[in-house]
């Protein structure tokens, strides 16, 4: 009973555990077993286990993920619409996570939770730091959450491939109050010319205060050629 009393503590109601964590509290494979024939203890898929109490909450399920897939956060036109920026979200969008490592989502996961795995190396960044990546209103119990401007330019960095330009244009419409410092830090270390340079122009087309700030001259934005790419939407043109 002392084992499952530690577990209790341990497996909060809505959060996965594993078997690692289970080892880590004494809990053998064979007992966990038996705590789920017994009903103290729910399957989830195989080495990871939920309280049936409850229903498996996103947050938690969240931080689980961040520990099997490096790099990972929310990001992108998420991390925008958690933050309030966002234009006629879907009633039930699709969580958009980013991260470094290969790997897929794991069913128990996508079938609660409609989501897309991306891997994106965006910017030249610490493997282990990733750049204006925090914890969701800086709670230690929230999931990690790329800070507004960062999932601007990672809702960028989609457009032509993902992502169309027009939603993209009308969600960064709604971006007015993003900081230009921070902006000018990432787009500084961004690999990809292609989100440089649609930032700032569409920062300029749409007047966004915060594109005025930005010191072009600093940043890679690659020859002074035009940058062309083929989407679904046809030919993307951006001048240097």
């Amino acid at each position: 009973m002392s084992k499952l009393n530690d577990l209790f503590q341990e497996a909060k109601s809505g959060r996965p555990v594993t078997s690692d964590e289970l080892n880590a509290l004494g809990i053998s494979a064979d007992l966990a077993v038996h705590y789920v024939r017994a009903g103290w203890l729910k399957r989830l898929a195989r080495g990871v286990y939920v309280r049936p109490d409850s229903p498996v909450e996103l947050y938690p399920s969240l931080q689980q993920l961040e520990r099997r897939l490096e790099g990972l956060h929310v990001g992108g036109k998420t991390a925008l619409d958690w933050h309030g920026v966002r234009h006629n979200l879907a009633q039930r969008p699709q969580l958009q996570l980013y991260g470094w490592a290969s790997g897929r989502l794991p069913a128990w996961f996508t079938e609660r939770f409609p989501a897309s795995y991306h891997r994106l190396r965006l910017f030249d960044e610490p493997s282990d730091t990733p750049l204006r990546v925090a914890r969701f209103q800086r709670q230690s119990d929230g999931p990690l959450v790329s800070e507004p401007e960062r999932a601007v330019l990672e809702l960028l960095s989609d457009v032509g491939v993902r992502q169309p330009l027009q939603e993209a244009r009308d969600v960064l419409e709604g971006a007015t109050s993003l900081r230009a410092a921070v902006l000018q830090e990432l787009l500084l270390r961004c690999r990809q010319v292609k989100t440089v340079r649609l930032c700032l122009t569409l920062g300029r087309e749409l007047g966004l205060p915060w594109a005025t700030k930005l010191d072009p001259e600093h940043l890679p934005t690659g020859s002074d050629k035009r940058w062309v790419g083929r989407s679904k939407e046809g030919l993307l043109v951006l001048e240097p």
